[in-house]
């Protein structure tokens, strides 16, 4: 926890400039509040009995009183002001580290957890580690400052009704202590299932048609309960520990300024002469200054439960933080120009380690070939897409671009040589001409209309309100057929010397189909193109063909070689096209 917590300080060292102005601030606020109690004893000795009241003296001590007040409000309120700058720019690079931190890391962590608690550990999480831990802080500086001056002005009054005092300080202490211990666990849980918790409701709302088409609400709102029963569980029991701190604590301090007014009280009237004798204004003094002293462990122990979440949810996001990122690659060759001519040469992968999916896989690309990868599902077609663009890295074997491996070439690089359309389609929310654009930020508008024109899109996208200033987003009401035509305009605007065509027309009608096929075929040429499909009509005219089975090439070569062989794929065809 102590780890946790100064490693979330050392984000502050950017605006520690903030962190001195809010200490300064509030040691003015915190002295001149603590000359209220001195004044207050002398203005109760200023009116000893009737008839002995030194009115002069009083009206200047309201005066003095007021303006010690009304000076520390102000101190108080700019040290609030400092300390929310000095929180809110943290959480702001906390926040931009974390989401860059989202960037780098290899797709297989992306894969490998919820959507939903990724998302609550940029958000959520980070808004908790805000409010208790940073906005905490204020409020624990100002708790020890407080401790420390009350002390001394304590010291200065009565040192052996003084030493009472910090004698039973511990005992506060020590119930604070445990009731921390018990409740830190607690909050681990908490957090753990309010990740969980969100990645199951992300899930639910993502997948709202099928939930429905399959008649799931029952069971989903039976599963969502269950966790939100465990959630409720661990909450309660965290609430519970951290709620007793502050009452215990209140139950102590009550104690110790009952013990500090029996003793000086008995003390003045001369009861206790160990005590020495004090008036009637400085025993005032010193009750309330036994009051404030006593007052920041209550406030304290309030803000453990803060502390506890607080620090829970930042070992969470620092998890995604020390997760190793994707290796540099920026001392490596940089990809200018390529032909387009690729080789896989003995490549092995799986996903989990126990289950192999790719053995021994070997084939090569000339450039501007057109390669077509076909076979049932799980046989390893998207895993190949995914080694070709370093997406996931091979565990054994080479991929070569134009004779080099490609685990030297830096990703970006690779990558940008590359078009892909996949079947799910990705759209954002912008204008429609801003989706297009992705790939080619500084396009001109003909350029977009164009490569909209050549993937038969412009239709749809001038019959929308604004045509191609139309703002829309992956739930804009589009269909899925013509979300897919943006994704296909993208790459026809970039025109990449390489492309990949996962399913790219698995939701467009046949009529469209065709048209864009023909838009394909001209894309293509010249170029390195992987074509997957289950659709075996739209690869008839590539020049090679690959049949894929458990990860390995069972058969291959053009459409009517493989149809003379009579083997896996011949069947497959005539399954499709019977007669």
């Amino acid at each position: 926890m102590k780890k946790t917590i100064l490693r979330i300080l050392s984000y502050c060292r950017p605006y520690r400039r903030y962190f001195i102005l809010t200490i300064l601030c509030t040691l003015v606020s915190v002295s001149l509040s603590l000359l209220v109690p001195i004044l207050i004893g002398e203005a109760v000795d200023c009116a000893v009995g009737v008839g002995q009241v030194d009115f002069d003296g009083l009206a200047k001590i309201a005066v003095i009183l007021a303006g010690a007040v009304l000076v520390s409000g102000i101190f108080q309120w700019i040290a609030g002001l400092f300390i929310n700058r000095l929180a809110f720019g943290t959480i702001r690079d906390f926040r931009t580290e974390l989401t860059a931190k989202l960037e780098e890391v290899p797709l297989r962590y992306i894969d490998g957890n919820a959507r939903g608690d990724l998302i609550a550990r940029v958000i959520p999480d980070i808004e908790i580690i805000s409010d208790g831990l940073l906005q905490g802080f204020a409020q624990l500086f100002t708790g020890v400052v407080t401790i420390v001056g009350t002390l001394l002005f304590m010291l200065t009054i009565n040192v052996k009704i003084t030493v009472i005092v910090v004698l039973m300080t511990p005992i506060s202490l020590f119930a604070a202590a445990k009731i921390t211990a018990l409740s830190h666990s607690s909050f681990q849980r908490q957090s753990a299932l309010r990740g969980e918790m969100g990645g199951l409701t992300e899930e639910m709302i993502g997948g709202q048609k099928i939930v429905k088409a399959f008649a799931y609400e029952e069971r989903a709102v039976e599963r969502f309960e269950q966790l939100n029963k465990e959630l409720g569980a661990a909450s309660l029991k965290a609430t519970f520990f951290s709620s007793m701190s502050n009452p215990t604590t209140r139950f102590v301090n009550g104690l110790i300024y009952a013990a500090v007014g029996t003793v000086g009280a008995l003390g003045a009237i001369g009861v206790l002469p160990w005590v020495g004798v004090m008036s009637v204004g400085k025993l005032a003094s010193f009750l309330s200054y036994s009051n404030q002293y006593t007052k920041p462990f209550n406030e304290i122990s309030g803000v453990v439960a803060e502390l506890q979440n607080a620090v829970s949810c930042a070992q969470r996001v620092f998890e995604v933080l020390d997760t190793p990122s994707e290796p540099d690659d920026s001392h490596l060759e940089t990809v200018t120009e390529c032909r387009g001519e690729l080789s896989f040469e003995n490549v092995q992968f799986s996903y989990v380690p126990e289950k192999p999916l790719i053995r021994n896989f070997s084939m090569g690309a000339k450039a501007g070939q057109r390669i077509a990868i076909v076979g049932p599902t799980g046989c390893g077609k998207s895993t190949i897409i995914n080694l070709l663009l370093r997406f996931y890295e091979v565990e054994g074997g080479c991929i070569r671009l134009d004779g080099k491996p490609t685990t030297e070439l830096t990703r970006d690089s690779l990558r940008s040589h590359f078009g892909m359309v996949l079947q799910e389609t990705w759209i954002f929310t912008g204008t429609v001409a801003e989706n297009i654009a992705y790939g080619k930020p500084d396009a001109t508008r003909e350029e977009i209309e164009a490569a909209a024109k050549a993937s038969y899109a412009h239709g749809f996208i001038k019959r929308l309100p604004e045509g191609y200033d139309t703002v829309i987003s992956d739930t804009s009401g589009l269909s899925q057929g013509q979300k897919q035509l943006l994704c296909i305009a993208r790459i026809m605007l970039t025109s990449p010397p390489m492309l990949i065509l996962d399913e790219a027309t698995s939701s467009i009608d046949i009529r469209t189909e065709q048209r864009v096929q023909k838009a394909f075929e001209k894309l293509m040429q010249g170029k390195t193109s992987f074509i997957i499909a289950h659709r075996l009509s739209t690869i008839r005219s590539a020049d090679h063909i690959l049949v894929m089975r458990d990860g390995n090439i069972i058969e291959q070569g053009d459409h009517d070689a493989l149809m003379a062989q009579g083997g896996f794929y011949a069947n497959l065809y005539r399954s499709q096209f019977v007669g």
